[in-house]
């Protein structure tokens, strides 16, 4: 077994192979950019090393700097996570030849797996079904859409390097397919460094079902069954659980077998998936299942099969590399409970999803134990960064059956909380809880059939809420007053705050008893006895005992309560009115990013919804439109630059 080996990655997936290598005893060598000089996965390394700086092509990007590194602290071998460099056949090449183990599989393997055309070429001649569509390699745009007519509409363009839902579109119409194809390759190009793509036909109601499969290079293959990642947004994965909810055992087999086959046909070696798309039944029940790709590397969503299989997956890892032969056969592998897996991510399920960056100004999360497990890479008060993927953590959790892991994830994704950056735990339990999901009936299209339910307009806060966040708000201002809260001389204090939710304002009269408050809120009051220390509120409310979380960030107030988490401004009497903010006129940048590209020129007359221009950040495209009728005067940035979250992009003109 190796001594030494170096992560070549960052954030959840460094930590999580830290923890197994110590466990195996093996050290363990961090690289870093100068935006993770204080990452937690620095801090749990033996040693750390500096790449460069905070863009990934000038850090986790340069193979020869991390290959310079390895050998410099005499790692004996790298594991590259996923993402980054994990796919490339060069850098594993390269590794090979400096003598370095590659904890993957051989080169040869990931180039005829990481072209998604040629490995359905591939394939294909293996009489793995394929979904209708081309996957050759001419690229004129002439060709491609002359291909996607011929399939017939919804189309699917992928790109052919891609991954993780990065150059991907769906296109309804013929007309639009130029444009989607631009947005794809462009995506694709700065994502990996490819824009070859490819035309598939769009199944409307699939499910998304991946094997993962282990080799060694003793010529053994096992598959530890399935995984369910149908629960999508953008063809990003939001939850993924294992095993498949309502899948046959005889289909459960085929698909094992198949992802085998495709596995040696390619000398395979170290963990892999090979993902398929299974055509749902107007029944709800599973039709044929199709190929769709292979990522030869171990998937963020790796730790629910090792959940139902009790297997530590980078252990694995670790044996097959050093040369040893798979831990178990396949008659040795059982599947044991049910497990889902949540991605937590900074970003505002309201605006469209855009990644939130920001410091964790508070982090609380469930505790872990054999049912709930928890993987990030962040503690409070480090930052989410423009410059990677917005992932906070990985929430685990097991059950006997599905019902009793969804029950758990409920309870653990209410206890989870987070302030300073928006996040997507309340939209991921309005997930866990609509009874689509909750009964299986579970495809790519979920989230957008259920739009509405999923992200409503948000709640009026309750009286309750607002009584406790006014109680939080006078015990703070009392506390540095050593006489009582409220004390006045022959007199009782009564007081009304203001908190502002959007357009509208909530008031908050409060009496000062002796002990306690008398709280008016509309046409209901209160008795309040609390005690505030730090962010920890407990109070009871006629009697009503509640441990509540309260969170100040300049006028922002956050309330995590009994599993909710509320956000408003409190209003400061004494502060003068704030200044109008720019109206549509002003259109500014909703993150910090790289502006790719110009829709419109100056003086331009345009419809509301027209697409103005492009913005690049976290990899991902992000299209400005205009928010009315008018006219263009102009734009504050070039194409190619920079700009930060609140620059002005727009001078506009509404009509």
């Amino acid at each position: 077994m190796f001594k030494k080996i170096l992560i070549a990655n960052r954030g959840e997936i460094a930590c999580r192979v830290i923890k197994t290598a110590r466990q195996l005893g093996i050290a363990t060598v961090a690289v870093y950019s100068d935006a993770d000089a204080d990452a937690r996965f620095v801090k749990l390394a033996d040693e750390a090393w500096r790449l460069g700086p905070a863009p990934a092509a000038e850090s986790y990007l340069k193979a020869d700097i991390i290959l310079d590194i390895a050998r410099a602290s005499g790692a004996e071998a790298i594991h590259p996570g996923y993402g980054f460099l994990s796919e490339n056949a060069e850098f594993a090449a390269a590794c090979a030849a400096a003598g370095i183990a590659f904890i993957g599989p051989p080169a040869s393997a990931i180039a005829a797996m990481g072209s998604k055309s040629a490995a359905k070429t591939l394939m294909e001649k293996a009489s793995v079904p394929l979904v209708p569509g081309y996957h050759g390699a001419e690229q004129q745009a002439e060709f491609l859409q002359q291909q996607a007519d011929h399939i017939g509409y919804p189309v699917l363009i992928k790109a052919s390097a891609g991954g993780g839902g990065k150059g991907m579109r769906i296109v309804e119409r013929s007309e639009d397919f130029a444009a989607a194809l631009a947005s794809c390759q462009r995506e694709a190009s700065a994502s990996f460094g490819d824009d070859k793509v490819l035309v598939e036909k769009y199944l409307t109601r699939p499910r998304h079902v991946e094997i993962q499969v282990f080799a060694d290079s003793h010529g053994q293959c096992v598959y530890l069954f399935e995984r369910d990642c149908s629960v999508q947004r953008r063809h990003q994965k939001v939850l993924e659980e294992a095993p498949a909810p309502h899948l046959p055992a005889v289909m459960r087999q085929a698909m094992g077998e198949a992802a085998c086959a495709a596995a040696r046909a390619v000398g395979y070696v170290g963990a892999g998936t090979v993902e398929f798309i299974v055509d749902v039944q107007a029944n709800g029940q599973p039709g044929g299942f199709y190929f769709m790709e292979m990522n030869t590397r171990l998937q963020v969503e790796h730790p629910v099969t090792e959940m139902i299989t009790g297997q530590d997956l980078v252990a694995w890892q670790l044996h097959v590399a050093a040369g040893q032969p798979l831990p178990l056969r396949q008659d040795e592998l059982k599947i044991h409970g049910h497990a889902i897996e949540a991605r937590i991510y900074a970003e505002d399920p309201d605006k469209g999803f855009l990644p939130a960056t920001g410091r964790l100004i508070h982090l609380h999360a469930p505790a872990e134990n054999a049912r709930v497990r928890i993987d990030t890479g962040v503690s409070e008060g480090d930052s989410i960064t423009p410059f990677y993927d917005p992932m906070i953590a990985k929430l685990i959790v097991w059950g006997e059956n599905r019902e009793a892991a969804l029950q758990q994830l409920d309870t653990a994704l209410a206890q989870y909380q987070i302030a300073g950056v928006s996040t997507n735990i309340a939209f991921l339990r309005r997930i866990v809880l609509h009874d689509s999901f909750a009964s299986s009936q579970v495809d790519t299209g979920l989230i957008a059939r259920h739009q509405d339910v999923l992200l409503p307009t948000p709640a009026t806060p309750s009286a309750q809420q607002l009584a406790l966040l006014a109680v939080a708000e006078a015990l703070h201002a009392a506390a540095p007053c050593p006489a009582p809260a409220g004390w006045r001389l022959n007199g009782v204090l009564e007081q009304n705050l203001q908190f502002r939710q959007g357009e509208q304002l909530h008031s908050v009269g409060l009496r000062y008893l002796e002990q306690g408050f008398v709280v008016t809120v509309a046409e209901q009051q209160f008795k309040v006895q609390a005690r505030l220390q730090g962010r920890q509120l407990q109070a009871t409310l006629d009697g009503l005992a509640l441990c509540a979380s309260v969170v100040r960030q300049d006028q922002q107030r956050l309330l995590f309560v009994q599993g909710e988490r509320l956000q408003l401004e409190w209003v400061d009497p004494y502060a003068a009115a704030a200044d109008e903010v720019h109206g549509v006129t002003h259109l500014k940048a909703p993150m910090p990013g790289r502006v790719v590209t110009l829709l419109a020129k100056a003086g331009q007359i345009v419809r509301q919804g027209e697409p103005l221009l492009i913005l690049e950040a976290m990899k991902m495209e992000h299209t400005i439109h205009a928010p009315a009728d008018g006219v263009l005067r102009g734009f504050y940035f070039a194409a190619g630059e920079q700009v930060c979250d609140g620059d002005e992009l727009v001078d506009f003109d509404a009509a």
